[in-house]
């Protein structure tokens, strides 16, 4: 982002603040000098106004209008101030209830810095005390702060009724002073847990603990491997890095779950019966435990793929690197980045365990069920496969051959607002074909929570997707696949990304569909990929019997423990 575009943006989020506060300005210059206050009336009602549009996140339960509003309204208790007492001689009443309002107001910063250092420390674990309870609701405070305002400029205006804006004061007073003791109370018991973690820690001892760092709404990674970890019959905890990923775990599993947020607050959590540590991604974060070299760290990552992320060399800080089948260790080397082979251990993919294997051929089904499972764009430009934007000619020709769908898109479509645009097109068509012919296609939240990506891979005869994850794990059900080249022209694909040789390439590399008839010819009829797909099933996701899938990838875990 440029400097200039950045101080637009700048600017962009402050006017509506400076507007108010040169309103507010002249609303008590007009106080001053002004022969009648009717002169104050119009610019205060305007920063009155835009302070109230300026407040719209402290009503969504945000603080942020605390202190970018302070001016504003200490500003207009100056003109309630010289309104009332000087020009109209109110008395005292008035005085102290303009004094009332402004000692509230100057209050708020320091009980808001005091409500930010609350936050959760455990959950789970006995003997460090129950989780401390939320940070105290600070806008609250602030808007009944701004009402006293309100009330002192009206009661200024009309030069009556003092009494009111004494008792609004007296009362905004009241709620800051509780809701700054609320905080002390709550930083304590923070603190307090905090001196008791390290001990408790040490008597629950663990064996080993997982690591997760991630933006909030991912909490799919840790999902995808808690039940795993769970089965190794060995206790352990989570080590999160932020509140937010502290209360997704929390909704995950009843194993502890720890926040240390900085650097040097990871010590706490190092206790002698530690043996291992468990990461699911690869988060910068994740080198302040790896530094610890009494632990075996193991890098479990949340998917495997053809991916540039999935060959990433930071993969070489880990002392192990769990991985479903040969094709991950073989794509380092295939990409330049040397990796010894005493740090791979092929696990299979667990999570595919109950992954319904194809029953008979796509071409006996006379209305197949087709998974469209699209990814997101990615964080970089490099890593944006998504195929969204022409998913909805994709979704529109498999419903024009008799097929229902499933739509699954990746859980960070939300993050682009053209990707959300198309997700909620499709959406509207499967809605419409079903209402007119009686389809039951499985999308929404029926797709997207209610069911388990294994569910939706059961539930359908084939896919399309993108290169992603996805597409590896539905490789064990040896049913048909589709994959659509965007970031790369299709009679190239499969340089790029290998795993395509097992499924049917639909070019959309220049934005359009290209050669879909055809592609789905073959992914919905005669299917002349399918003994590719089962010799490439061993080579992505192990040469490992049905029979205890998972129970391989548990044996070599606990082999650390």
């Amino acid at each position: 982002m440029s400097a200039k575009s950045g101080l637009r943006g700048w600017l962009a989020g402050r006017l509506p603040t400076l507007a108010a506060e040169v309103a507010a300005v002249v609303a008590l210059l007009s106080a001053a000098v002004a022969d009648s206050p009717l002169w104050a009336l119009p610019p205060a009602l305007i920063a009155v106004g835009l302070l109230g549009y300026t407040w719209r996140n402290a009503v969504r339960g945000g603080s942020a209008a605390s202190g970018s509003t302070m001016v504003i309204r200490l500003l207009l208790l100056a003109c309630a101030y010289l309104l009332g007492v000087v020009h109209s001689g109110a008395g005292i009443v008035l005085a102290l209830g303009v004094g009332g309002a402004a000692l509230a107001v100057l209050a708020e910063s320091a009980v808001t810095a005091t409500s930010r250092s609350v936050y959760p420390v455990s959950a789970n674990l006995r003997g460090s005390g129950l989780r401390p309870n939320l940070r105290p609701n600070t806008s609250r405070a602030v808007l009944v702060n701004g009402f006293a305002v309100v009330v002192a400029l009206g009661c200024g205006f009309l030069g009556t009724l003092e009494v009111v804006s004494l008792v609004v004061s007296a009362a905004a007073l009241a709620l800051i002073g509780f809701t700054g003791w609320q905080a002390v109370t709550r930083v304590r018991a923070r603190h307090a847990s905090e001196t008791r973690l390290n001990a408790a820690l040490a008597a629950y001892e663990p064996a080993f603990l997982l690591h997760w760092e991630a933006p909030a709404g991912t909490a799919y990674q840790v999902g995808m491997w808690l039940p795993y970890l769970e089965r190794l019959g060995k206790k352990f905890f989570v080590l999160v890095r932020s509140e937010a990923n502290f209360n997704e775990v929390l909704r995950l599993t009843t194993a502890p779950v720890v926040l240390r947020a900085g650097l040097t607050q990871i010590d706490d959590v190092i206790v002698p019966s530690l043996r291992a540590a468990f990461y699911v991604n690869t988060a910068t974060k994740n080198n302040h435990l790896v530094r610890y070299t009494n632990l075996t760290h193991i890098q479990l990552n949340h998917g495997d793929s053809d991916k540039v992320p999935s060959h990433n060399p930071v993969f070489r800080m880990y002392d192990r690197n769990f991985v479903a089948g040969q094709a991950a260790i073989d794509r380092f080397a295939a990409n330049g980045v040397s990796m010894p082979a005493e740090m791979f251990r092929i696990v299979g993919r667990p999570q595919v365990e109950n992954v319904a294997i194809a029953a008979a051929p796509i071409a006996s089904l006379t209305a197949p069920r087709v998974l469209y499972a699209p990814t997101w764009a990615g964080f970089y430009a490099d890593s944006n496969y998504s195929s969204l934007l022409v998913g909805y000619d994709i979704v529109k020709a498999l419903i024009a051959r008799g097929c229902s769908i499933v739509f699954r898109p990746h859980p960070y479509t939300i993050r682009s607002a053209a990707l959300t645009q198309e997700s909620e097109r499709i959406k509207t068509l499967l809605a419409e074909d079903a209402r007119t012919s009686g389809r039951k296609h499985l999308f929404g939240a029926q797709a997207e929570s209610k069911m388990s990506v294994v569910d939706c891979f059961n539930a359908s005869d084939a896919m399309v997707s993108d290169v992603s994850s996805v597409v590896a794990d539905y490789l064990y059900s040896e049913k048909p696949f589709a994959m659509v080249a965007v970031s790369t022209p299709a009679d190239r694909f499969t340089d790029a990304f290998p795993l395509a040789r097992a499924a049917y390439v639909i070019d959309a590399h220049t934005g359009r569909l290209s050669g879909l008839d055809l592609v789905l010819d073959d992914l919905l009829g005669s299917d002349p990929l399918a003994a590719t797909r089962h010799d490439l099933k061993k080579y992505y996701l192990g040469d490992i019997p049905a029979e205890g899938y998972a129970q391989h990838f548990l044996d070599e875990a606990n082999s650390y423990l």
